[in-house]
C-alpha cells in the first residue's frame, strides 16, 4: 500500500508498527506553518537510512526502514 500525504493515515499505521518502508521527499520550500508528518506520534520510531536520491532541483527523497 502507497500512502501520499495522509499524515494521520500515517501516524495511526506508525503507532501500530504498521509500516515497512518510509520514503520521505524532502523539497527545499519553508513554509512556516502547517501539519506535521506524524502528527499525534508520541513514541520515538527508530529508522534505518536505506537510500538516498538528490535530484537537479534541489528535492531529495530519503528511504527508511524501522529498526527491529
Amino acid at each position: 500500500m502507497v500512502i501520499l500525504g495522509s499524515g494521520t493515515i500515517v501516524s495511526q499505521l506508525a503507532k501500530a508498527g504498521l509500516i515497512d518502508a518510509y520514503q520521505i521527499v524532502v523539497d527545499p520550500v519553508v513554509l512556516g506553518r502547517g501539519r506535521t508528518l506524524f502528527e499525534g506520534v508520541e513514541d520515538r520510531i527508530a529508522l534505518k537510512r536505506t537510500a538516498t536520491r538528490a535530484f537537479g532541483n534541489g528535492n531529495v527523497v530519503l528511504d527508511y526502514e524501522p529498526v527491529a
